[in-house]
């Protein structure tokens, strides 16, 4: 069996490896992937408590010297060995390995639970439409809708209202997956990013024209320049960047790899990064016009409504829609937008699973991903749509993001940078086919900026955790699934890294440098 990206053949059993289309669809999809929740819900809030307009300022920074340059390290390992995160690794140096499955293993328990909160949008999309939540949403999303305990515990009276509209948003992300890289991932970012794009900005127009808009406009924007002298804001504009840009995930590295070999990376991941922060600009602008109309409406300051995360989506912005014009045209635009979203990044996450077991098992696609999808989605609805599941989520979200995704970044760029040496190597690849050239300066940026900026936030994070636990959780439950969880994701990488690959699986296949060349199995650098 031959094709375009392995000319010298291998093993008919073995499925060949699957490329985007067009550049164009590759940059949808990544930015589907990077376009999430966070974008929404995250960054407007992030901005206004960390000096408003003055916040743009580290944001554009951060962007330049840490977000965009770790995109690029992404591109070129994923490009460059073309596999998913653990081949890309393992192919990188086999030492390197443990760094793909970790970023897998993060990944699994991300898409456990990020499932469930685009079936709660899902559910408040229908519930806009007859504002549903009445007179007080915080009531009805905690008590009527999701039914939650006092307990902090697991438990198993599951909520229907929640299970059944989870039910379907597994089904609907694992067909979508089970069609493949072009037929199922591609066709779906190419649909929903521009839906999302559309509704979001008619979303943003409608709050514009709310009473009050102004207000809230300025209480984003107006600049605390006073906030630039705390590094506490910097490193929040530092993590607002690594999270909403998917590096470290194993998301880019996965999406690269599709990539045909003459494929402009740079220009690719500026179109990428960019787009990213321009709609999270866009949600700025959307959200804080609608707690402008709140504060407006209420009598109050902005900075007594302002929320963030699911307060922000599932509580705040009920109350607008219920006095807002338009209200219930308002409610569809916004949770619309969060399921839109939410799916084309629950998507992305899945993908590198499902490569992965691909990769290691020499899987065809729709095996792969049963094989995935089932225990993924089994899990997630064994644990979330719970009376108890709303703890879970919150203490283990905060835990895989400050100490899997922080953590892993940190230990990756520390590697290629000091313990493998792979950065002159990478950077040439990136440099044969694209227009924006890597040089000394990215080298810095990735070895010395991202792990100095890292390593400070990852040890102000567990300085604080250590020293005020979370929130009023008891240490057991935060113990088991804060801690333990992002400790059993440290465990299960080097585990499966020791794990040998078999002959079917796609170690076994050469891994092409430059078109017209060929490679040994295992690409030292």
């Amino acid at each position: 069996m031959k094709n375009a990206e392995h000319p010298h053949g291998f093993a008919d059993s073995v499925p060949p490896r699957e490329v985007w289309s067009t550049r164009k669809v590759f940059i949808l999809s990544a930015i589907g992937s990077a376009v999430g929740l966070g974008n929404i819900w995250r960054f407007p809030y992030v901005a206004y408590e960390n000096g408003g307009g003055a916040f743009i300022i580290p944001y554009l920074v951060a962007l330049l010297t840490a977000g965009i340059p770790l995109l690029f390290l992404d591109y070129a390992v994923g490009h460059r060995f073309r596999g998913s995160a653990p081949l890309a690794f393992r192919r990188l140096t086999p030492r390197a390995e443990a760094l793909g499955w970790w970023q897998v293993a993060i990944c699994f328990v991300i898409a456990i639970y990020y499932a469930v909160i685009i079936a709660w949008a899902a559910m408040y999309m229908i519930f806009s439409v007859t504002r549903r939540w009445g007179d007080d949403p915080a009531g009805f999303f905690l008590g009527e809708f999701l039914q939650a305990s006092d307990q902090v515990t697991i438990g198993f009276n599951y909520v229907p209202g929640v299970l059944i509209p989870l039910v379907l948003v597994w089904a609907f992300t694992l067909f979508v997956l089970a069609a493949g890289v072009m037929k199922g991932v591609a066709r779906a970012n190419v649909i929903f990013l521009p839906l999302l794009l559309v509704m979001f900005l008619v979303l943003v127009v409608q709050a514009l024209l709310l009473p009050g808009a102004a207000g809230g406009l300025d209480a984003l924007f107006t600049p605390n320049w006073a906030a630039l002298l705390d590094t506490g804001v910097w490193a929040a504009a530092y993590g607002q960047i690594f999270f909403s840009l998917s590096v470290a995930f194993g998301i880019m590295v996965t999406y690269a790899s599709y990539l045909k070999r003459r494929t402009d990376l740079t220009g690719s991941g500026l179109v990428v990064a960019f787009a990213n922060s321009g709609f999270e600009v866009l949600a700025g602008i959307g959200v804080f016009a609608a707690l402008g109309f709140m504060a407006f409406s209420a009598g109050t300051g902005v900075g007594d409504v302002a929320a963030g995360g699911i307060g922000l989506a599932f509580i705040a912005f009920p109350a607008i829609i219920s006095e807002a014009p338009a209200g219930a045209l308002l409610g569809v635009l916004f949770f619309g937008s969060l399921v839109f979203a939410g799916l084309t990044s629950l998507i992305s996450i899945i993908e590198v699973i499902i490569a992965a077991v691909q990769d290691k098992l020499g899987l065809a696609r729709v095996r792969a991903t049963w094989a995935v999808g089932i225990p993924l989605a089994l899990l997630s609805i064994l644990l979330f749509p719970t009376t108890t599941g709303l703890n879970l989520l919150d203490v283990t979200d905060a835990f895989v993001n400050n100490f899997g995704i922080m953590a892993v970044a940190f230990v990756a760029v520390l590697l290629l940078t000091y313990g493998f040496r792979t950065l002159p190597m990478l950077g040439r690849h990136v440099n044969e086919t694209s227009t924006v050239k890597l040089g000394r300066l990215w080298r810095i940026m990735v070895g010395i900026v991202a792990p100095v900026v890292l390593g400070y936030i990852l040890i102000s994070e567990l300085i604080a955790r250590i020293q005020t636990g979370y929130g009023e959780m008891p240490a057991w439950f935060v113990g088991v699934f804060g801690w333990g969880t992002a400790a059993a994701l440290v465990v299960v990488a080097l585990a499966l890294s020791f794990i040998p690959w078999g002959s079917r699986s796609a170690a076994n296949h050469p891994v092409l440098d430059a078109p017209g060349t060929t490679q040994p199995k295992e690409v030292a650098p």
